[in-house]
């Protein structure tokens, strides 16, 4: 276990084998991070995030709880996971994808459910609650506002099926 002494890992925290943490994170108390996982600077877990063993944690990535990411899954640069969020196995999540939680009542109804073996774009929009079945792609700056079911391309706002 390598953690830059400018983090912050609160005695709660699960930390498993051969995890490198970098500069300026915090990792709340709750937290658990598998074996073998990099996080990298300024990237902040709040409690009951869970981060699968083989994961890549890309800078200024953000949670905000009860997050459960799966196993050899890639999370780069300024991602945010609302709470909630559940994302599967071998899943590549591009820089600044976004998820949120909230309703237009700001009832909280969960984040986004991502399957295994998925691609999310850049600057993709997962809106709350919706799922994403395993093997889909969703391209660059699209918006998914509703549950994809059937695994392929999709794109656009709203993302549409093109493939």
């Amino acid at each position: 276990m390598d953690i830059h002494q400018s983090s912050i890992v609160d005695e709660g925290a699960v930390i498993g084998k051969n995890v490198v943490i970098g500069k300026f994170c915090i990792i709340d108390d709750g937290v658990v991070i598998g074996d073998n996982t990099v996080v990298k600077n300024y990237v902040e877990l709040r409690s009951g995030t869970i981060i699968g063993e083989s994961c890549y944690v890309d800078s200024r990535v953000s949670t905000s709880g009860n997050c459960k990411v799966g196993n050899n899954v890639t999370l780069r640069y300024d991602s945010i996971l609302a709470r909630g969020v559940e994302i599967g196995d071998n899943t590549y999540i591009c820089p600044r994808v976004m998820t949120n939680n909230l309703n237009e009542k700001k009832d909280g109804v969960g984040g986004a459910k991502i399957g295994a073996n998925c691609f999310i774009g850049t600057n993709v929009v997962l809106q709350h609650g919706i799922t994403v079945v395993d093997e889909s792609i969703v391209g660059s700056m699209s918006f998914v506002g509703k549950d994809i079911v059937e695994s392929g391309v999709y794109v656009g706002t709203p993302a549409k099926k093109i493939k």
